[in-house]
């Protein structure tokens, strides 16, 4: 069975739903955390079609549990702004959490009651379809063009549907960008089996954004069990391996530049992810004074827009 009802200018909390014929994990994917990255919700949305639409083109077409297809910030998608009032990617911390669910609705800011709305419609779909397993894939993209990457948890099963995204796969985020989905997605706070991954398609509006999200959902239902491999096109491996050519396959992170609350902030020149960055090179200004990168690596993420606590990160491939 599939419901899905989504539209870019009244979109919707739930996107939509898949239920499989046979039991198998609730599978999460959630886009627009940030409200100036549309190409999450446009891909899962294609998702929800193309799987509404297989039984009819394939007749032993089976699909096991549910997929769920999330907003995460509906008011700023709207506004097509990464947040309104705060960034909503770093209040997922379980103590600001509990506060805002301590607190009545008229007393909380606009990314408080998003998160509010959104955990409480999971929590919802959770008590009604009782998985045993949960998977969330959170869909993010950038201001900056380059390669595509994947930021897993250190749990071995979120390197683990990373790796077959045919992305590089980023370490540590977790641990030195606290309140994010990774954070708060972990079994620490659900009694289910949980593991989070988020996957960076690509430039904001760039349309083959869209066709990597979609590649990126399609691959993760594979690796879960959603679906069978032979169900699955060779050409989202192919996508995704196409924009992956010659990065490394697993970094940690090792320097985030945090921007200083009301300093100014501008990038020297239009990076990209995955450029190289030495060691002292003057990479930004803050208010006029030259930020030089502290370590020699691959900068990911740089700012190229108004809004954002990060200016940039640098990261370091590694053996795994």
């Amino acid at each position: 069975m599939c419901y899905f009802c989504f539209c870019m200018e009244h979109p919707t909390r739930i996107i939509g739903r898949y239920d499989g014929n046979e039991t198998g994990p609730l599978f999460i994917c959630i886009g627009a955390i940030h409200g100036n990255e549309p190409a999450g919700v446009k891909a899962i949305e294609t998702v929800l079609t193309l799987l509404y639409r297989e039984p009819s083109v394939n007749p032993g077409f089976v699909f096991r549990g549910r997929m769920l297809g999330l907003t995460g910030n509906l008011r700023a998608l709207k506004e097509g702004k990464r947040f309104i009032g705060q960034d909503m990617n770093r209040l997922l911390s379980h103590d600001h959490i509990i506060r805002i669910f301590g607190t009545p609705r008229q007393n909380l800011q606009e990314e408080d009651l998003e998160i509010q709305e959104l955990l409480s419609t999971i929590v919802s779909e959770i008590a009604i379809y009782k998985p045993e397993r949960i998977v969330v894939l959170d869909i993010h993209s950038a201001s900056a063009k380059g390669g595509i990457f994947v930021i897993s948890s250190d749990d071995p099963e979120s390197i683990r549907i990373g790796t077959e995204l045919h992305a590089p796969v980023i370490l540590d985020f977790a641990r030195e960008v606290p309140g994010t989905t990774l954070e708060y997605f972990t079994a620490k706070n659900f009694v289910e089996d949980i593991v989070a991954v988020v996957f960076e398609c690509g430039q904001h509006y760039e349309s083959l954004s869209v066709n990597r999200a979609v590649a990126a959902i399609i691959n993760c239902m594979r690796t879960i069990g959603c679906i069978n491999a032979e169900d699955v096109e060779n050409k989202y491996d192919l996508l995704l391996q196409e924009y992956s050519k010659g990065l490394p396959k697993i970094a940690r992170l090792i320097e985030r530049y945090a921007i200083l609350n009301g300093r100014s902030f501008a990038m020297t020149r239009e990076f990209k992810n995955f450029d190289q960055i030495s060691a002292g090179e003057i990479v930004a200004f803050s208010d006029d004074e030259p930020v030089a990168a502290k370590n020699t690596g691959l900068i990911l993420l740089p700012r190229l827009q108004e809004l954002g606590e990060d200016g940039y990160f640098i990261i370091e491939p590694i053996a795994y």
